[in-house]
Formats: C-alpha cells, sequence, structure tokens
C-alpha cells in the first residue's frame, strides 16, 4: 500500500458520540468498580469466581481483546496460519466440552467463560454466543490472510467482515445473558431484528480504528482506495455513512413487529442495553489511549487529530 505512505499531518473528525447518541442512550453501572477489581484478579491468574453477570461481562472483554489484538496487531497479524490454528485449538472448547481445559491461554479464557456463561443462560443465547464466535474467529483467519497478501477489500466487503471481526454477535449474547433474557430465536431470525442487530454494529464498528500499527484494514482506507480520494474526504464519507446508519436504525426500529406483550417487553430491554453499549463504546474510543492518546477530547465537536507515525503506539 506504497500510495499511502504520504499522508496529511492530521485530519479533522466531527463528534461521532453525538452522531451515535441521537438514537444510543448513555448509561454506568453503579458495580462497575467492584466487577473490575474481580475481573482483573481473573485474567491475571485465572482463579475461580463466582458466577457474577458483571464480572463476566468485564472477563468476556478482556477475552475478546486480547484475542483479537493477537492477530489485529500482535504477532500474528499477517500470519493467517498461525491464526487458524489457535482457531482450532478455541472451536475444541465447546465441540469437545468434556476435554480438559487447555494450555492455549486464550482458549483456556474462553473455557471458562463458557462455563459461566452456561451457568445461567439460555440455551438459546449459548447456541447464538457458539455462532457468533465461529463467525468471529473465522473473520480474524481472513482478515490476516489479506493483510499477508497486502490485499484491499472493497467497502461492501469489509464492512461485512468488519461485521464479524469486532464481535458484535458475541456482544448481543453477552448482553441476553447478562439481563438474564429468555427471547425465542424466532425474535432473533426476524428481518427486521436481523437489520438492527447490523446496524447497531455497524455503528460501533464503523468509528473504530486505532492508528500506527501499519495496517490499512480500516474502513477509511477501503474507501479512500475504492473512491480514490484523499484522508479528510474519506473520513468525511464515513462519517455521513454513519449519519445514514443511525437513520436507518430509527426507521427499523419503527418498524418493530409486536411478537406479544410478554416477549416486547424483554426485547425492550435488550435493545436498549445494546443502544447503551453502543454509545458507551463510541464515547469508549475518545477517552481511550488506544485511539487518541495525547489528544484533548474535551470538545469533540470538529476535532483536530494529528496522524501518529508509524510504531509511535
Amino acid at each position: 500500500m506504497q500510495r499511502y505512505e504520504s499522508l496529511p499531518p492530521q485530519f479533522y473528525l466531527q463528534d461521532l458520540a453525538a452522531i451515535t447518541g441521537r438514537v444510543c442512550e448513555l448509561r454506568v453501572n453503579p458495580h462497575q468498580a467492584e466487577a473490575d477489581r474481580a475481573a482483573r484478579s481473573w485474567f491475571n491468574h485465572f482463579p475461580d469466581a463466582d458466577c457474577m453477570h458483571l464480572e463476566t461481562c468485564i472477563m468476556f472483554f478482556f477475552w475478546a481483546f486480547s484475542t483479537d489484538d493477537l492477530s489485529d496487531e500482535g504477532d500474528l497479524q499477517s500470519k493467517p496460519d498461525a491464526v487458524q490454528a489457535g482457531h482450532d485449538i478455541s472451536v475444541s472448547v465447546y465441540t469437545n466440552p468434556d476435554d480438559s481445559r487447555p494450555q492455549y491461554p486464550y482458549a483456556a479464557m474462553l473455557y471458562d467463560l463458557l462455563t459461566r456463561f452456561r451457568g445461567t443462560s439460555t440455551i438459546g443465547a449459548y447456541h447464538r454466543f457458539i455462532r457468533a464466535f465461529e463467525a468471529f474467529s473465522s473473520s480474524q483467519v481472513t482478515q490476516s490472510r489479506n493483510r499477508s497478501q497486502d490485499r484491499m477489500p472493497s467497502v461492501d466487503e469489509f464492512i461485512l467482515m468488519r461485521r464479524a471481526t469486532i464481535g458484535g454477535a458475541l456482544v448481543e449474547a453477552m448482553i441476553e445473558y447478562s439481563l438474564d433474557l429468555d427471547l425465542p430465536d424466532a425474535v432473533f431470525e426476524n428481518p427486521i431484528i436481523k437489520g438492527m442487530s447490523d446496524a447497531t454494529t455497524d455503528l460501533m464498528t464503523w468509528p473504530n480504528k486505532e492508528q500506527s500499527d501499519g495496517d490499512y484494514q480500516n474502513l477509511v482506507f477501503c474507501i479512500m482506495h475504492e473512491r480514490d480520494v484523499g484522508l479528510q474526504e474519506a473520513i468525511n464519507i464515513l462519517t455521513e455513512m454513519l449519519n445514514q446508519r443511525v437513520d436507518d436504525y430509527i426507521k427499523l426500529k419503527s418498524e418493530l413487529p409486536s411478537f406479544g406483550a410478554d416477549v416486547d417487553a424483554e426485547l425492550e430491554r435488550y435493545l436498549h442495553a445494546l443502544e447503551n453499549f453502543v454509545q458507551g463504546t463510541v464515547l469508549w474510543y475518545y477517552l481511550s489511549p488506544r485511539y487518541f492518546r495525547g489528544v484533548d477530547v474535551t470538545n469533540r465537536k470538529n476535532l483536530v487529530v494529528p496522524l501518529f507515525e508509524k510504531g509511535a503506539f
């Protein structure tokens, strides 16, 4: 991707949280600090812990981020065969559930997560988590192969792949688990719900890509490549795409069918929690040094973001 070696020193970014905030509310769990301490202990030492939903959710993110970074930024970034080997070990956790806890640390974390998840989840939520993991893990192999071949996917192809690599469906299953919801499979098979799922995944995915890892596998560069535009214009196009995606979600939500009073009430809780997650994620991008290291983000309107040198992180 030699054509992208020369880029402007900075770019301007609108307040993405204000865009997603049109439909997604921000909320903070009051048990956050307590659960965080317990989950960090688990991450460092893998001890047995009480089955607290919030702890499990935080553990999920430790596992998801460390697994994602292994192929996204780590030693396996451009080694698809090694990513595939890790995928195969992890799959064995649930295809051979009677086997002992694996030695491979990322599979060991998944083993612990699934043990906790099965403790209180419905069968449907568990199966959705497994299907989501398979899509997530397989997409990591595909993305690693693209990197190894220096291949730039089309915008549409990348959007489909990124929905899997971000693990949006995994998050949805975790929301079901965290709220002890018992939604029938028919709800998730409904085309309106599927469309809303794609929209919320896009809302939390499109603003996401850290700088300076030498990785061109992100939507901004896909737009630059496909439309033959510069960095700032690609960011402006993507920002407008994000706005349109919020409108899509609002329209889909207005077309929600009724599944009966009891199911509708559960579904409302689920969608509200999913919207909370999206908004919390978008705001977290601004607060994390992973994305805005050294940048004052107190005023997010038309933020000036310096383009960091490769390897700066």
